[in-house]
């Protein structure tokens, strides 16, 4: 191989100026990240809505078939995900329960295993035959 190949000076940039671009993307994001964390929470806490939601949907069709409600999610056919505490598998951010169950009504709730914003405490939501969601304890 010839030799000007080798001595020949690319057009780059160089290791400095690739780092000062990664530290001022560094300091945007962290400026920019106590702002999404609200944005994160709120995303999350679809999750357990949804989740309240379906289980008031087969608490309603079991109460069809048997005139009472269940305690139990095997009962009404609810399968909980593996959560995200439980294994590298786990997907789900919400352990989910029925707290109270009578010929009449129930009560299923929904409790976060992960401290979403870091300030210790768990959200919780919660749901009844009715349909009425609400947010029992907010992150």
């Amino acid at each position: 191989m010839p030799k000007h190949l080798f001595t020949r000076r690319l057009n780059a940039y160089t290791l400095t100026e690739i780092l000062v671009v990664l530290c001022i993307i560094g300091i945007l994001v962290f400026l920019a990240l106590p702002n999404l964390l609200p944005l994160i929470t709120k995303a999350k806490s679809t999750e357990a809505k949804l989740q309240l939601e379906y289980i008031q949907k087969l608490e309603k069709s079991y109460y069809y078939e048997h005139s009472k409600y269940s305690i139990s999610l095997a009962d009404i056919g609810f399968l909980q995900e593996k959560l995200t505490t439980d294994s590298k598998d786990g997907h789900a951010n919400y352990r989910l329960e029925i707290t109270n169950a009578t010929t009449t009504g129930f009560t299923a709730k929904a409790t976060a295993v992960v401290d979403f914003n870091g300030n210790g405490t768990f959200n919780v939501w919660e749901i009844d035959q009715d349909k009425n969601i609400k947010e029992v304890t907010p992150d």
